[in-house]
This record gives structure tokens, sequence and C-alpha cells, in this order.
């Protein structure tokens, strides 16, 4: 790999990996188009992380909060009936699905998943789903009404996310407007539910980044720890941007780009532009 490509693949991260548009699925398509092979699932892994301390520098108080009244509750039962105490648990209910599947279909995320036919598929069919969850989802309830059901559900969603083209954010948006919640409080539960997953994703995949492989983009490790930086860098830009947008916009420009994007990867696969 070289620091060019290192470069571009880490903007490409920090600028999809928060919107509904699959970051996985564009750092496939992008280095199979312009560097004409695949970066790898664990070079994925491993710069989620620089988004993901994006994520916490952003919603530190609230994090530090959501901790501190967890800890409070184990022993507490006037801060066991708190939302604050109950949404910290959502959160950790909600990422175990991602950790059980991903241990066990590991070997599928690192093959056959990363097919760029199923990439393409994924950004088309979930791109729908979005489009129905914003149409038809009713919306009226807040961050104060989250319950269990989200938790679980949207953790779930989340685990769809393992299959390039799906998106984390993209699922979890999904089955929270599906659900009932408005926008603002399913992006921002979406953004808490990936801290845990993504942190224990990238650390048990920097082992294997650093593989010798026959084929792929290898990175060195200056290149891997920039990447990881610059990847946070731009991913804390994106999500202030992201939260403001969805105060006031529907999803739908990220459910027309999903599928564009899905229907020309199907082109460009089709006519031998990119091999899959």
């Amino acid at each position: 790999m070289s620091w060019l490509q290192a470069m571009v693949l880490a903007v490409v991260q920090g600028l999809t990996e928060f919107l509904p548009i699959s970051s996985s699925g564009h750092l496939r398509i992008v280095s199979e188009l312009f560097f004409g092979a695949d970066a790898g699932a664990s070079f994925t892994a491993v710069t989620q992380i620089g988004t993901e301390l994006a994520v916490v520098i952003y919603f530190a108080k609230d994090i530090v909060r959501l901790v501190a009244v967890w800890f409070r509750g184990l022993f507490n039962a006037e801060v066991r009936r708190t939302q604050d105490y109950r949404l910290a648990w959502y959160v950790i209910v909600g990422s175990i699905p991602i950790g059980v599947l991903g241990l066990l279909f590991q070997d599928y995320i690192r093959s056959t998943f990363r097919s760029l036919w199923v990439t393409g598929a994924m950004l088309i069919v979930f791109g729908v789903l979005m489009g129905l969850a914003e149409r038809f989802g009713q919306q009226r309830r807040n961050q104060e009404r989250l319950q269990l059901r989200d938790g679980v559900v949207m953790g779930f969603a989340q685990s769809l996310a393992l299959i390039p083209g799906v998106s984390r954010s993209g699922g979890t948006i999904t089955a929270g407007l599906t659900l009932g919640l408005d926008r603002p409080t399913a992006v921002r539960f979406s953004f808490l539910l990936a801290i845990p997953a993504v942190f224990a994703a990238g650390l048990s995949e920097i082992p294997h980044v650093f593989e010798p492989s026959a084929q792929g983009l290898q990175p060195s490790v200056a290149q891997m720890v920039v990447a990881t930086v610059v990847a946070g860098v731009v991913g804390y830009a994106v999500i202030a941007w992201l939260l403001r947008f969805v105060e006031r916009h529907s999803v739908y420009l990220f459910v027309w780009y999903r599928i564009a994007l899905g229907l020309l990867v199907f082109a460009l696969l089709g006519f031998g532009v990119m091999q899959p």
C-alpha cells in the first residue's frame, strides 16, 4: 500500500462511516476501482477505531454520564429508575448481537461477503428499506422514550453491517425509524451503539492487518496509524454535519445515493471495469 492509497482510503472511511451509505462498501469499491485490489476487512476495522474515537470525543459528556450512572445504578435502586441507566443497558444489550455474529461468521466477512456483487445488492436493498422506513415510520418517540426492544432490534440491525454495503448507521437508523423513533434519536443512539462493537472489532483485527498476503493492499504500521488518525478527524466533522442535517431533512438523499451507487457497481462489474 502506498501513502496515497492509505490517505485516500482514510478520507473515504472518515466521510462515509457515519453516513448511512456504508463505509466498508465504499472502501471496497474505491480500493478495487482505483487501486485494483481489496484494502481488506482488517484495514476497514482498524481505521474505524479512529472514527469511533471521534464519536467518543464528540459525545464525551454523554458517555461519561451514562457510564457513571450505570455504575451507580448497580448499587442504587433510585438510579435504576432513570432513563440514563436504562439507556446504558440498551447500548450494552444492543452490542451483543454483532459481537456474537462477528465471531460466528468471521471467515465469510473476510471472503464471501466482500464480493462486489454482494456490496452492490446490499446498497440497493437497504437503500430501499431505509426509504420505506422514512416514508412509513411514525417518528413519534424521542430519546426519553427509548425501550429495551429498540436496543435489541437496532443491535441486530447493526450486525448486518458486517456485510459491506449494508451500513452500520444505515441499518440502525432504518430499524429506529421503523420502530417509531424520530431521526435525531435514531442517529444519536446509532452512534452510541457502535462504540463497543467497533472498538472490539478494531482491536481484534490489528494483528491481522499486517499479516503477509499474496492479495490485497498491505499497509505499514506508520500508514495504518496515520490513516486511523485522518479517518477520525474527517469523521468528527461528518458527525456534526449529520446531526444537524437529520434535524431538518429526511434521509431520502442517502436513499437515492445508495441506489444509484449500487446500480453503478453492477454496471462496472458487468462491463468488466471492476472485478468482484
